[in-house]
């Protein structure tokens, strides 16, 4: 069993932005919160991955590369968004950054994630980095996939507005 321990931040800033960076782009073929099947396109490879129910910053993560042209015919399965972003690896202080600059549905949105070896594991923070979203759910891909970043306002002005009435 793979268990995959990573902590999520919010981006600040351009100063992580490096000239290398590739676009991914992924769909959910399940979301349900014990379980997420993943397609993941990245350049010419692609990935299947299930991962399951998130407990701090830890959970089981399995991945799995898969041809090319079925996972493009996967990703038409998927449920709707497909998420695009693009990917920047940085190195700082002894740990590998991966920065997502989110497009289409979910743009303006810029989170950086790490992977540890513990879920105490001391990390030097990198001044882009800014509020951690480890437990926040809406940050999760797969919910971002159902509750896209450019909603967040428009869904919660309606939520406040209808408390208020």
């Amino acid at each position: 069993m793979a268990i995959e321990i990573e902590r999520k931040f919010l981006v600040t800033g351009t100063a992580w932005k490096s000239s290398h960076s590739i676009l991914l782009s992924q769909g959910y073929l399940n979301r349900a919160k014990e379980r997420t099947v993943r397609i993941r396109i990245a350049c010419d490879q692609a990935f299947l991955t299930v991962k399951g129910v998130t407990t701090g910053a830890s959970r089981q993560e399995f991945e799995y590369e898969i041809p090319l042209a079925d996972a493009q015919k996967m990703l038409l399965l998927c449920e709707r968004p497909i998420i695009e972003k693009r990917r920047y690896m940085l190195e700082y202080e002894g740990h590998i950054w991966e920065i997502d600059e989110f497009l289409g549905v979910n743009e303006g949105l810029v989170v950086a994630e790490v992977e540890l070896e513990s879920e105490d594991q001391p990390f030097k923070r990198p001044v882009w980095l800014g509020l951690e979203v480890t437990n926040d759910p809406r940050y999760f891909n797969s919910n971002l996939a159902n509750n896209p970043y450019t909603n967040w306002d428009v869904l919660n002005s309606s939520i406040i507005d209808a408390a208020c009435k």
